[in-house]
């Protein structure tokens, strides 16, 4: 190849890049864009509210003892079935990829022998914690939240009363069911 060759290569190149230089310019000039004042969108940070926006109010729910007072328990077993996937509910049951729930209202946390709790369920228990209605409803509603670095899934339970009518349902399955 000489380098006749190589120069009509370069100036087609350039001429095609002056060209679409060209074209470009003549285009804004025609089609003159409009600039926003201020550049860009508003990203809210870390769940700050950007500047002026109202703070949506979060609703009031009634205590947990108030809502076990109308919680029905035949509810709460048909809720659980989202919970039987890894719980079993039954007396002596085998724990399945969680423990066995049997009895655990009232009971210490991290109550199963044998099974593997999650250190900061397993620091609960040995802190000789028991599970209350306050701390059942807490932990239900954001599992992660409630026992830093828990082992358990599942996102939790966000209608307050799906969250009383298993743990009247929980508490059913106890020998001893605890009053609310």
């Amino acid at each position: 190849m000489d380098f006749h060759e190589i120069n009509k290569f370069a100036g087609a190149l350039f001429g095609a890049g002056i060209w679409a230089m060209v074209v470009g310019m003549t285009s804004n000039f025609i089609f003159e864009p409009e600039m926003p004042e201020k550049p860009g969108f508003a990203v809210a940070v870390g769940g700050q509210a950007p500047a002026g926006a109202a703070k949506k109010e979060e609703p009031k729910v009634a205590p947990i003892a108030e809502r076990l007072k109308t919680a029905d328990a035949a509810a709460g077993k048909k809720v659980f079935s989202k919970c039987a996937s890894c719980h079993t509910p039954d007396k002596g049951g085998a724990a399945k990829v969680g423990p066995n729930l049997w009895g655990v209202v009232g009971g210490p946390k991290a109550h199963m022998e044998g099974f593997k709790y999650s250190g900061g369920m397993a620091d609960r228990g040995k802190a000789g914690e028991k599970w209350t209605f306050e701390d059942l409803d807490h932990f239900l509603t954001n599992p992660k939240g409630f026992v830093t670095g828990t082992a358990m899934g599942f996102a939790g339970l966000s209608d307050p009363g799906d969250r009383a009518a298993v743990i009247a349902y929980l508490n059913s399955m106890s020998d001893a069911p605890l009053a609310p």
